[in-house]
């Protein structure tokens, strides 16, 4: 009895946070403004097609990028020394501390034309570029906002890794490359799969990078929810549908990785 009462607060929030919401949307997503049933706000959004492919091609660089920087890194880290550790997480973790809004207005500050980055270029005479309102600007936002949610996963398993797995595969005839295919891959799998979610999750339904790094130009799902709900577009029928479109494309994703990890995880003993 005891513990079936305390699980009620925890039921009672998940009925008015996430159950409630939930169920706000998909309301709203298949209402006419009268209030009839209608399949007419899912079918639209199909003219959306180019923000949604553009928001999944960004995301997808992002977390690409994000993996290829966090791996090496996180196993450096995870070979360290304790007070090393300390010290390096430390310093991952310390713009997270700070406002997200501040740290994007921090890289405009440095990317926009006479900006930081353009006035040392400008100084060797190789500018001034376009940096500011560009895709490869959204993707840098990205990766520096996220990498963080790349790099603790990768490294709180690959800590556990015992070092001894590694040196047995180097005395069998490894060399680096197949110690990390062989090895380090494989075992590092679960933490891969936790990073590649925290990552691409987020980037793909962001809207604050997008609106402040891109300028408007590079208009992703999340800026386009947005507008739905704001100014004169206000529109919470087509924003409702293209919520519910974003949760979906996030749930099959999330159960993509989830199953991969279960079937690649099978067999695997540290």
């Amino acid at each position: 009895m005891l513990k079936k009462m305390s699980s009620v607060p925890y039921i009672v929030w998940m009925l008015l946070f996430v159950i409630v919401p939930l169920g706000i949307v998909v309301y709203f997503a298949f209402t006419t403004q009268d209030g009839g049933f209608t399949f007419d706000n899912i079918v639209q959004i199909s003219k959306y097609t180019p923000v949604f492919v553009k928001s999944i091609n960004l995301a997808v660089i992002a977390t690409i990028v994000c993996f290829i920087l966090a791996y090496p890194l996180s196993y450096l880290l995870s070979r360290a020394s304790a007070n090393y550790q300390r010290t390096m997480l430390m310093l991952v973790m310390i713009p997270m501390w700070m406002n997200f809004l501040l740290r994007t207005y921090g890289w405009m500050t440095l990317l926009e034309n006479e900006g930081l980055i353009n006035k040392v270029l400008e100084f060797f005479h190789l500018g001034p570029f376009q940096m500011i309102n560009t895709p490869g600007a959204v993707v840098l936002g990205m990766v520096y906002n996220y990498l963080p949610f790349m790099i603790l996963p990768l490294y709180s398993i690959m800590a556990k890794i015992d070092q001894s797995v590694i040196e047995a595969a180097q005395d069998l005839g490894c060399n680096s490359i197949m110690v990390i295919i062989k090895v380090l891959f494989p075992l590092s799998l679960p933490g891969i799969i936790t990073g590649i979610t925290m990552v691409f999750v987020p980037s793909v339904s962001t809207f604050i990078i997008s609106r402040m790094l891109g300028g408007g130009q590079n208009m992703m799902i999340g800026d386009l929810i947005e507008q739905q709900f704001v100014g004169s577009a206000y529109n919470p029928y087509m924003g409702s549908a293209l919520s519910l479109i974003l949760m979906v494309i996030m749930l099959v994703v999330m159960g993509i990785m989830s199953s991969f990890d279960d079937d690649e995880m099978e067999g695997i003993v540290i």
